[in-house]
């Protein structure tokens, strides 16, 4: 493999491991910490006060690769708005959380109103100014493309938005949304440098930036963790996932590659029913599934592993899927 290819994962990994020292500390100085909810995991107390909001570093370690090659590689452009447009509402939800002690962040009308304008622009722009156009590729087909026509619309909105608060429900443990986040990055990255649907999409650059950037905050954000990605690094990160399977033609993997993300949302949309319908029952211990997994005894470390385990099979079959 050439070395060109992988050098916007090594120079976003170095700016991610130069950044977190020097950015973690001034967090901590400036009292940023994790509100842990009450009605949370018992064991999550603890956690209190680890500073959070560090997505500010993945996302300016992504920004600042991206500038070495956005001449070169323009189709970056509309997944970086995308990255930045929902890291920057995160930024917001959690500005008003940990500095304006507004434990509830933006309404949720906000927070979807900023979502769908994000959402709105891009889809606008790939339609009119890039040759994605409304074919989506069905897995298990043989790299048959079927156009989806008028239904593209409607459906890309449930992608970009499922995949986005999926994605933030599943940033709950530590780790466990980078280390699945990794590896959806990295299907997508091995996607665009072997796969003839992926080759000519002009992507690498920004997709190799978020697996280096994830690979370096990693190391701080694994148990016990040492900083919290926050909303501004998982709605980041969730924007980033469905963006860039839109652009590849590819929104319906997310369903293998981003199950993890599919199923954590479900758990909460199930058990937030299930409570209304029933009278105050639950089907979970908890939701999001994960602090079900641990109010079983799990540990954190255990969940993490085995998610990403998960994540790691379907990312594979998904590859033979293409």
């Amino acid at each position: 493999m050439d070395f060109k290819v992988v050098l916007p994962l090594l120079i976003s990994f170095a700016i991610t491991i130069v950044l977190c020292p020097i950015v973690i500390p001034f967090l901590k100085k400036l009292k940023l910490g994790q509100y842990i909810r009450g009605e949370g995991p018992q064991s999550h107390q603890k956690k209190s006060g680890t500073p959070t909001m560090g997505g500010i570093i993945i996302l300016v370690s992504i920004v600042l690769t991206c500038l070495f090659y956005i001449k070169d590689y323009p189709n970056i452009i509309p997944i970086l708005f995308v990255t930045l447009g929902y890291g920057l509402i995160g930024f917001l939800d959690d500005y008003i959380k940990i500095v304006m002690k507004r434990n509830l962040g933006l309404k949720a009308w906000q927070k979807m109103l900023g979502q769908l304008i994000v959402t709105a622009v891009f889809e606008y722009y790939i339609m009119n100014f890039t040759d994605v156009g409304t074919a989506i590729l069905i897995p298990f087909s043989g790299g048959k493309l079927v156009d989806m026509s008028w239904m593209y619309i409607p459906m890309f909105f449930v992608v970009m938005l499922g995949t986005v608060n999926g994605s933030n429900f599943t940033d709950g443990l530590d780790g466990l949304e980078t280390s699945v986040t990794i590896l959806i990055a990295t299907f997508f990255a091995v996607v665009t440098i072997i796969a003839p649907i992926g080759a000519n999409s002009g992507i690498n650059p920004i997709i190799l930036a978020v697996v280096g950037s994830l690979l370096g905050f990693l190391g701080y954000n694994l148990y016990p963790a040492k900083v919290f990605m926050g909303d501004t690094g998982s709605l980041a990160l969730g924007g980033f996932v469905a963006s860039t399977a839109c652009v590849l033609r590819m929104p319906l993997f997310i369903i293998l590659v981003a199950l993890i993300y599919l199923v954590e949302i479900l758990s909460v949309m199930i058990q937030v029913m299930y409570f209304k319908v029933t009278g105050g029952k639950r089907i979970f211990k908890m939701a999001p599934i994960h602090h079900h997994f641990e109010l079983c005894g799990w540990s954190e470390t255990r969940v993490v592993t085995v998610f990403s385990i998960i994540t790691a099979i379907l990312c594979i079959t998904a590859f033979w899927a293409i």
